[in-house]
């Protein structure tokens, strides 16, 4: 366990410094969920009603989770980078612990993440948005949203491995877009037809939304909902936790199999 720790601090300090000579890529990241959040709150959410609460606290939740849903895109082309231009087979040739280099990347993520939520924070308090759930229950959700930020990277490593190329990953990246979309992060699910509310509801996006909403007190559970957003804390943590646990070793055994 202390050679995993000891090495994946050395490949969590790798990908930070990675990250600072990309400052590009740290802005874009860091402003597009700002964009979307003006767009809906001030574009969109006039013409949308929402009985009992107001739609721009309703939305912030669901962007902050929309964000680490895209976990999946940032650590599965840092993967796939790292895995065609020979980084990973450099990491291979080395007595590094085979854990420590995606957990390395794993965390970087993480803590990127958790600072690059801040400006979009900051912003839906200005646009309204509060916390009204306590300091606990924020602890929590922020608690919550992290650990969904950590599962998704995951499998985005994982995917990134199992990739062809640079260029595959990055379309499937791309494509994973959508999954936000199927979910309650932008709209209600009561209004969707029956098949697609019950893909949206079972969707691990709904849940954590949910979860987070319910926390900082900004919506109520809704009614009649599939179990995940009937429950949604414990629907967050068990989405989370499975993903981790199935992601976690595949991703590993990926990485130290020959030519993984």
């Amino acid at each position: 366990m202390s050679a995993v720790l000891h090495d994946g601090a050395a490949v969590l300090g790798r990908h930070l410094r990675r990250v600072r000579h990309a400052p590009a890529l740290l802005v874009m990241t860091q402003t597009m969920p700002i964009v979307f959040l003006l767009f809906f709150g001030y574009v969109l959410g006039g013409a949308l009603a929402m009985p009992g609460t107001e739609y721009r606290p309703y939305l912030v939740p669901g962007l902050l989770v929309a964000t680490a849903a895209n976990g999946v895109m940032t650590g599965m082309f840092a993967a796939a980078q790292d895995s065609h231009r020979g980084v990973m087979d450099r990491f291979r040739s080395m007595p590094v612990s085979r854990a420590a280099v995606p957990l390395g990347q794993a965390l970087a993520d993480l803590l990127t993440t958790a600072v690059g939520l801040v400006p979009l924070m900051l912003v839906g308090l200005a646009m309204g948005w509060r916390i009204d759930g306590g300091a606990p229950a924020a602890v929590g959700a922020f608690g919550l949203l992290l650990l969904f930020r950590f599962a998704m990277t995951w499998v985005g490593i994982l995917l990134g491995l199992a990739s062809r190329s640079e260029e595959a990953a990055g379309q499937l990246g791309s494509a994973t877009f959508m999954v936000p979309l199927l979910s309650n992060a932008y709209i209600p699910t009561d209004g969707m037809p029956g098949w697609l509310r019950t893909v949206a509801e079972w969707n691990p996006v709904s849940a954590v939304t949910t979860a987070l909403r319910d926390l900082f007190g900004n919506a109520p559970v809704p009614e009649g909902a599939a179990w995940p957003v009937a429950h949604p804390v414990a629907g967050a943590l068990c989405w989370s936790l499975a993903l981790l646990a199935v992601c976690v070793p595949l991703a590993v055994r990926r990485y130290a199999a020959p030519g993984g």
